[in-house]
């Protein structure tokens, strides 16, 4: 693949609105979840956060990293990420390409820095959050009862679903 067919493939690659982010925004929306996308924050608390934590930056009014989901009632985040891009440690994360190493893997290395920066900060601002890995996002069983686990019950009940007493159900 010559350098020209590899830059336009790799610019066609989106960073929102991907596959795996679409898929767990219908789940968790179905499920009961609300949730704001890409790193928005309410006015008031981006007005609080800056205020609080001069230090950190809010670009936009986004939490750092922008994460692909905010539960901001909550002060919880969820970022679904690429595992070639931000190196998980399963087979494709692990994979680094073997030409033009020069530019990879010091970019790769950058994203997964760039991350644990950003996981840091969310962490000062008072903020938890939750990685789930593009791989993981096969099994949405799995990623449904972890994302419940880690947010907590849903305020919102499923269309259908009836209460049930504190404690039990994925929420």
């Amino acid at each position: 693949m010559s350098a020209a067919q590899r830059s336009r493939l790799m610019s066609r690659i989106s960073s929102r609105n991907t596959g795996p982010e679409l898929a767990l925004r219908r789940m968790l929306h179905a499920a009961g979840y609300r949730y704001r996308v890409h790193g928005l924050l309410p006015a008031r608390q981006v007005v609080q956060l800056r205020a609080d934590h001069p230090g950190i930056a809010l670009r936009g009014g986004k939490l750092p990293g922008s994460p692909d989901l905010v539960f901001s009632a909550r002060r919880k985040v969820i970022f679904v990420n690429g595992c070639f891009w931000h190196g998980h440690d399963c087979p494709v994360g692990q994979r680094r390409p073997a030409s033009n190493t020069g530019y990879w893997n010091p970019k790769l290395d950058a994203n997964i820095a760039r991350d644990q920066r950003n996981l840091d900060h969310l962490a000062a601002l008072g903020w938890e959050s939750l990685t789930l890995w593009e791989c993981e996002l096969k099994s949405m069983d799995n990623v449904l009862r972890r994302t419940a686990s880690f947010l907590g019950p849903a305020r919102i009940l499923p269309r259908g679903a009836t209460p049930q007493p504190p404690g039990h159900g994925v929420g």
